[in-house]
C-alpha cells in the first residue's frame, strides 16, 4: 500500500527552519540602517537622508530627472550658464581662426574681436540672423553649421525641459513647522497641521504616520517602526486645513512616554501623504518628518480660519497661521 505524497503546498512546515518576518511598517530602510542609523530617516522636506556611493558619476545621476526636480532657481541658473559657456565657446574658436573669419557691414563693435565673434556666436547659436556679419571660407561656414545643430537641438531640449517641469503635478503641501502634544477629549493627542499653498483641487487626500524609535533587546539596539492610529485618515476635499490626529489612548504606543523619552530612544514620525490632483487627474505625493525637539508638549495650534465683522460666518483660512501655537494646561 503506497502513501501519497503530500502536495506543495509552499507553506512552512513545523520541520523547516522558520523564515525571517519582514516588519510590516518597515518603509524599506532596510534592516541594517533600520538597526543602526540613529541619523535622521526622512528630511523635513521629503527626501530621504540616505548617501548612496560606488557607482559613477554617469552611472548615479539621471541629468533628465535631475533637471525636473531641482528648484526654479537652479534651472535657469544651469540653462542660462549653458547659453553663456556654448557661446563663448564657438566665440573662440572664431575669434582663433583670425579677424578675416567673419566680414560684413557689422564688423566695428564694441569691445573688439573677440566680442564681435561672440556676438555672432549668440546670433548664430539662437538663429536670429541680422545679416551684418558673415562667415568666411569652408571652415567657418562649418562651425557655424554645427553651431547651429547644437543651437536647434538645445532648443528643443530646453522647450522639452520647460514644458515637462510645468505640466508634471506636483503636491505643494504646507506642514506646520512643530507637531504638538494637545488635548484631545480627555486625553492628549499627537497633532500637526497641513495646508495647499497653491489653489488648485487636491481630493481624496490620504494620510499616514509611523513612529520610528529605537528599542534595545537582548542588549541589541534595533529600530522599530509602528503606524500610528489617526482620528481619520483620509479626506474627500482638501479645500482649507487639517490637523491630523493621533489620539494618545492606552494602545497608543505614545501612552506614558515623556519628551525625554521621546528623545532618548531617538523617536521620528514619519508622514506619507497621497492625493489626487484634480486639474491633472494624477496622483501627488508629499513627505516630511517630525523629531523629538520638533514637537512642542501641552500646546495647541491657534485658529487660523478667518470670520467676518460679526465674528460667526467662517469666510476663510489664513495661511500665514499654519505655525501657530499657543500654550495650554497640561491635561491632568
Amino acid at each position: 500500500m503506497h502513501r501519497k505524497r503530500p502536495h506543495a503546498t509552499g507553506r512552512e512546515t513545523p520541520s523547516s527552519p522558520s523564515a525571517p518576518q519582514a516588519d510590516p511598517h518597515d518603509l524599506g530602510f532596510g534592516q541594517v540602517v533600520a538597526r543602526e542609523s540613529r541619523k535622521r530617516l526622512l528630511n523635513r522636506d521629503g527626501s530621504f537622508n540616505i548617501v548612496r556611493k560606488g557607482l559613477g558619476v554617469l552611472q548615479s545621476q539621471s541629468a533628465y530627472h535631475t533637471l525636473l526636480t531641482i528648484s526654479w532657481p537652479r534651472f535657469l541658473a544651469l540653462v542660462t550658464g549653458f547659453y553663456v559657456a556654448v557661446n563663448l565657446v564657438f566665440g573662440v574658436v572664431y575669434w582663433a581662426l583670425g579677424p578675416h573669419t567673419l566680414s560684413g557691414p557689422g564688423l566695428v563693435v564694441v569691445g573688439g574681436q573677440f566680442w564681435r565673434a561672440f556676438f555672432f556666436s549668440v546670433q548664430t547659436f539662437a538663429t536670429i540672423g541680422y545679416g551684418q556679419v558673415s562667415p568666411v571660407g569652408f571652415t567657418a561656414n562649418a562651425i557655424v553649421a554645427t553651431e547651429a545643430l547644437v543651437g536647434l537641438l538645445s532648443l528643443a531640449l530646453v522647450t522639452g525641459l520647460l514644458f515637462a517641469r510645468f505640466s508634471r503635478p506636483t503636491a505643494a503641501i504646507l506642514f506646520s513647522r512643530n507637531a504638538v502634544i494637545a488635548p484631545y477629549a480627555d486625553r492628549t493627542a499627537f497633532e500637526f497641521r497641513i495646508v495647499n499653498r497653491r489653489t488648485n483641487q487636491l481630493i481624496e487626500l490620504h494620510a499616514r504616520v509611523l513612529m520610528s524609535r529605537i528599542k534595545v533587546e537582548d542588549g541589541r539596539a534595533r529600530r522599530d517602526f509602528t503606524e500610528l492610529t489617526l482620528e481619520r485618515t483620509s479626506v474627500v476635499f482638501f479645500p482649507l486645513s487639517w490637523t491630523i490626529v493621533h489620539p494618545i489612548d492606552d494602545e497608543s504606543p505614545l501612552h506614558g512616554l515623556t519628551a525625554h523619552d521621546l528623545a532618548t530612544c531617538d523617536v521620528e514620525f514619519l508622514v506619507l501623504l497621497t492625493a489626487v490632483d484634480e486639474t491633472f487627474a494624477q496622483q501627488v505625493h508629499a513627505r516630511t518628518s517630525y523629531k523629538a525637539d520638533e514637537i512642542v508638549w501641552n500646546a495647541r495650534f491657534a485658529d487660523a480660519f478667518l470670520r467676518s465683522a460679526d465674528g460667526q460666518e467662517l469666510i476663510g483660512l489664513d495661511v500665514g497661521k499654519l505655525h501657530d501655537i499657543e500654550p495650554v494646561q497640561p491635561v491632568s
